[in-house]
């Protein structure tokens, strides 16, 4: 039986402790069959949408890059990784061109997911 990744770091290494799972990296303890999880973090989009691991996004304005000369440009899409609980940057995203890198939700949009 294969136990499921933690939620709050995605760390593989999870144990079983009673009825409890528990994370030997960031110590996050929750009982798998809870399936409304207390901690559960959201994090909303420009539009109020609520963003969850593994979303696609498009940029919504142009970003400078912090300590670079590059900029992402408005409509660059990106896919979600980890959504973190942090007071800014909260995606974890890979950029396409750019590559892995922080982006403060309030600056994407969902994108979406219909094919038309």
């Amino acid at each position: 039986m294969s136990l499921p990744a933690c939620p709050k770091c995605q760390c593989e290494y999870v144990y079983e402790d009673q009825q409890l799972l528990i994370c030997p990296e960031c110590s996050h303890e929750w009982n798998p069959n809870n399936i409304n999880d207390e901690a559960a973090i959201l994090v909303k989009d420009a539009n109020g949408t609520v963003l969850s691991d593994g979303d696609k996004v498009t940029v919504a304005k142009d970003l400078k890059i912090k300590g670079s000369s590059q900029v992402i440009k408005i409509g660059t899409k990106a896919v979600v990784r980890r959504v973190l609980d942090k007071k800014d940057h909260e995606l974890d995203c890979k950029v396409e061109g750019i590559g892995e890198m922080m982006v403060t939700a309030k600056f994407v949009k969902k994108a979406n997911s219909q094919v038309g």
